[in-house]
């Protein structure tokens, strides 16, 4: 088990009410420790357990509110 900390640039965003959201409900998913969505700068950054979750189960959580997700 690790902590891990990406960046990622995220895809689809139209105001930052859709980061907030994203921020949201990533915060809420199992392993997410911590992330932050930034609006302007379209990147996120996810702190997480990689024994809960994996780039693939970020990619997947946030491809379910509509957006795309990618490590920088």
């Amino acid at each position: 088990m690790a902590i891990i900390k990406k960046k990622y640039n995220v895809e689809g965003m139209h105001c930052g009410a859709c980061a907030t959201g994203i921020q949201m409900y990533l915060s809420n998913t199992d392993g997410v420790k911590n992330v932050s969505v930034d609006y302007n700068s379209k990147k996120a950054e996810v702190e997480y357990d990689d024994a809960k979750i994996s780039d693939e189960g970020i990619a997947k959580a946030v491809s379910e509110l509509g957006y795309t997700i990618k490590p920088e």
